[in-house]
């Protein structure tokens, strides 16, 4: 849905006559399929690509405006962020030359943005989560500056009556808490488009929903979050947490996510989804509608049934259905939104190659493919694909458990080739796009392995944001050679452009794995910790995690000389020797402005608040740190 003319439906009057346009979208939907004004007998493929922008410092860029108004292209569009951007492909018939016409036109496309980018000082990233992404960069003024993201962020929010909270767990773990939508602008996808008939959609849609899971498992790209590593592909739970709006209290009564794989096989027709969600999701969004489907059919024109593209807008399944007109004719097609971005063109439309061989391979081999497994089956597959990647182990049409590399090498290559060959694409690009995905499978190597095991080969390397910005400095780097992820050597902490691009915000180089006490713990847990760990700076927390003061090293010592008169075995407790109140920064706080802070109050360290919150500390051995990297740099220069 393009229109920005969208107001949240907290006003009862304007939700009744939307749900009434909707309820009157769903009739007239049920008619032209009824009459076979639905098109079939055509197959259409299209996608839908996201990106990231990013500044000199591989970090988010609020550039979408500026871009887009470079641009002036109808194809570009904004999304929730303004780091984000989105450009979409006219519908191709799925046959011939489609999977070389979809490479040339997404590489068109990234090419004019790039150029438009390149124009306003940034550059154009695919990833499916951008490994530099702070939560300091979801804030609302980074939010795309329409009436229809806030108008969703509001409602969600007051559906879910709280905030956002996120909990992760892969080999680090993520829990956090936003106060806005914005967490789902972490993620970025290319989604593929699978035009089909009315009379086969239920048909087509369950093997959507069973071949999903090997695909997405060769096509991980996500696997870190805020430096955290997660699920192989995090999108997928952090997507439907970002938007969940069920409350901690709904625990009793069964409710579902707006994000969600499905429930059950679909048994009728795109109906029973479109019924099923209007039946389980409320209305988040809400525009007024001068349409009347049921004139325009007997015009002869096909509607446009805005109510109900704008609610399945608002329901995020990841297989979903969707209504279309394409050369007036209304059509049904189903929305694959699992593939994230990248890492380069080619692997993307490698993924499109093997789900579209799948769904006409699978299609030709089962007429009913819920006969032979179970649709819990095909849910933890989904799952298991989603955290694992090319290490789950799926169960597939024979019952069988086996390793994804050799299910997809074994069995399901072979099915996707007979599938794309059923439809006379060109051998050519058979065999170059499906073989992108058998060497993926054969080294292992997907984008999100290629992150992990650059990410630990940095390890020790620079600060953790260096180590991030080296990956995003990589991955475009390696995007511009058009050169397939299982063949993307790791990368290096040079290509992140050194102290100059790194030191620039405290949150860049800020200690985050703290040891903080309380002010009624005794003082001698404070002096193990410094000589336990090398530190010399101990901040004291209340019991909701507030910062309430600071105990230094020197005021250790200060007591022991005269400061706190104790016999030999009173507990002093922390509260008697720490600073109260010290200087604190925020995570964005320039480096300049920290250094000239601690300059001014003779301070050693700064703790970094947000949200009222301790998030890091930065102290003097960071800067000389950076000094020494400075120097480092200034001497190789200069020899």
């Amino acid at each position: 849905m393009s229109s920005q003319n969208i107001e949240g439906s907290s006003n009862p009057e304007q939700l009744r006559r939307f749900m009434k346009s909707l309820l009157n979208d769903v009739r007239a939907l049920e008619s032209m399929i009824n009459d076979g004004m639905v098109e079939s007998g055509v197959r259409r493929i299209g996608a839908e690509q996201e990106v990231f922008l990013v500044d000199r410092f591989w970090r988010p860029s609020p550039s979408a405006l500026q871009v887009l108004e470079k641009l002036d292209h109808p194809d570009y569009t904004t999304e929730l962020a303004q780091f984000n951007l989105e450009f979409n492909l006219d519908p191709i018939e799925f046959g011939d030359d489609c999977l070389g016409q979809l490479e040339r036109g997404i590489s068109d496309h990234l090419a004019r943005l790039q150029k438009a980018a390149h124009e306003c000082g940034v550059n154009v990233v695919l990833s499916g989560i951008l490994p530099t992404l702070r939560k300091s960069d979801l804030e609302l003024e980074n939010m795309t500056p329409r009436p229809r993201y806030f108008a969703l962020n509001n409602a969600l929010k007051r559906l879910r009556g709280g905030a956002f909270e996120l909990r992760l767990a892969g080999t680090d773990e993520l829990i956090i808490k936003h106060d806005s939508v914005l967490l789902e602008a972490c993620n970025t996808s290319c989604q593929m488009h699978f035009q089909v008939g009315p009379e086969e959609f239920a048909r087509l849609y369950n093997i959507a929903q069973v071949v999903v899971s090997p695909v997405l498992a060769a096509a991980v790209n996500s696997p870190m979050l805020f430096g955290q590593r997660l699920w192989q592909e995090t999108r997928i739970a952090l997507f439907q947490q970002a938007i969940d709006t069920r409350s901690p209290g709904h625990h009793i009564q069964e409710r579902s996510a707006r994000v969600s794989f499905g429930n059950d096989w679909v048994r009728g027709s795109a109906l029973d989804i479109f019924r099923d969600d209007i039946a389980r999701f409320r209305v988040v969004m809400a525009v007024e509608i001068d349409e009347d489907p049921f004139d325009a059919i007997r015009e002869g024109r096909a509607p446009k049934l805005t109510a109900l593209q704008l609610h399945n807008s608002t329901v995020y399944r990841w297989n979903r259905p969707c209504y279309g007109v394409c050369n007036g004719k209304p059509h049904l097609r189903i929305e694959n939104r699992t593939l994230p971005s990248g890492p380069t063109v080619i692997d993307e439309v490698a993924n499109a190659a093997f789900w579209f061989g799948l769904m006409s391979g699978i299609a030709e081999r089962y007429d009913d493919i819920t006969e032979v497994i179970d649709f819990d089956t095909a849910k933890a597959n989904f799952l298991a694909a989603s955290r694992l990647g090319l290490d789950a182990q799926l169960t597939w049409l024979d019952g069988k458990k086996m390793p994804v590399q050799d299910l997809i090498r074994e069995n399901l290559l072979p099915v996707a080739e007979a599938g794309l060959r059923s439809r006379n694409i060109v051998q050519d690009d058979i065999d170059r796009f499906l073989g992108v995905i058998e060497r993926r499978a054969a080294t292992g190597q997907s984008g999100a392995h290629w992150l992990l095991a650059s990410h630990l080969g940095l390890k020790n390397q620079g600060t953790p944001a260096e180590r991030c910005a080296a990956l995003v400095a990589a991955t475009f780097v390696r995007q511009q050679e058009g050169i397939p992820v299982h063949e993307w050597t790791p990368a290096r902490i040079e290509e992140a452009g050194g102290w100059q691009r790194n030191y620039q915000r405290v949150e860049q180089y800020m200690t985050t794995d703290l040891f903080t006490v309380h002010e009624d713990e005794v003082v001698d847990l404070v002096a193990n910790l410094m000589d336990w760990r090398h530190i010399r700076h101990v901040p004291v927390e209340d019991d909701q995690h507030r910062l309430v003061g600071l105990v230094s090293y020197r005021s250790l010592l200060r007591m022991l000389a005269h400061d706190v008169p104790h016999g030999k075995d009173d507990p002093v407790s922390v509260a008697s020797i720490m600073q109260r109140r010290p200087i604190t920064v925020a995570p964005e706080t320039p480096t300049m402005e920290a250094i000239n802070l601690m300059r001014a109050n003779k301070v050693a360290c700064l703790p970094v608040i947000k949200d009222d919150r301790l998030v890091g500390i930065v102290t003097e051995h960071d800067f000389m740190t950076m000094a020494a990297d400075l120097v480092e740099s200034f001497l190789t220069t200069e020899s």
